[in-house]
């Protein structure tokens, strides 16, 4: 969205010395030492089942039958998130609940497998006693 209203403002007043995001979703920039007004409006979109949503590549989802219609509102009203510029989201996998289930995994797949060498071992066993 930045770079949209970039070209919007450079081919109405030149080009701008910055770009503002507002927590609502309101785009707005300065030229020179005038603050310019609101640009532009962001808007943010929720489902009732997110989960339902078809994952299509490169991080984007298309909406399905399972994830309902989507709820369009402005950034932090009526319980829509925020838009914080410049910032990163953060990543929502706790590292250490994943370690924890990627060792019971390994513990798992060790059991198995110990398992299958003791049938083995026992079978061979029984097979000697046969002769």
């Amino acid at each position: 969205m930045s770079e949209d209203i970039q070209r919007i403002v450079t081919a109405l007043v030149g080009a701008p010395i910055a770009i503002a995001l507002a927590y609502t979703g309101g785009a707005s920039f300065a030229v020179a030492v005038a603050l310019v007004g609101l640009v532009g409006q962001m808007e943010l979109y929720r489902f009732v089942n997110p989960a339902g949503m078809k994952a299509i590549g490169e991080n984007l989802f298309k909406v399905t039958n399972a994830s309902g219609e989507a709820i369009g509102g402005r950034p932090g009203l009526d319980g829509m998130g925020k838009t914080i510029h410049k910032f990163l989201e953060k990543s929502n996998v706790s590292v250490v609940q994943e370690m924890v289930s990627m060792i019971t995994a390994q513990r798992a797949y060790e059991l198995n497998s110990k398992a299958i060498q003791t049938s083995d071992t026992m079978l061979g066993i029984a097979n000697n006693l046969k002769r």
